[in-house]
């Protein structure tokens, strides 16, 4: 994607933004996002923005759904997903999630430029 950053986070984690706006995150361990049984936290969860809340829902309203969401991120723009499970998504649908993402964040301009060179 174009003019895409990547930044260390605090504690080293990969931070990726455009325009100054983060769109995916590499989330380090907390405590909202741990094994339900161990009470372990999850180092692998991925913070990916969306456009819309109902696109959230659509994404983490599927229990079997690798996508998910905690409290912590009531009202937020986005999903988490653990990098241990991206395999259950595809190539493809990741692609378009990280770019439907890179465009929620994107300025208007450098949104509908990059989508002008994508079109057939």
């Amino acid at each position: 994607m174009p003019h895409v950053k990547r930044l260390e986070g605090p504690k080293g984690n990969p931070v990726y933004q455009v325009g100054g706006k983060s769109f995916v995150f590499f989330r380090t361990p907390q405590p909202d996002a741990a094994d339900p049984v161990t009470g372990q936290r999850y180092a692998d969860v991925i913070m990916l923005w969306v456009e819309s809340e109902s696109d959230k829902l659509a994404l983490t309203q599927d229990p079997a759904s690798p996508f998910f969401t905690t409290a912590h991120f009531d009202g937020h723009p986005s999903v988490l997903v653990r990098a241990s499970r991206l395999a259950e998504i595809g190539t493809t649908e990741l692609a378009e999630l990280i770019q439907d993402a890179w465009l929620s964040r994107a300025s208007k301009k450098r949104g509908a430029a990059w989508l002008d060179t994508q079109k057939p």
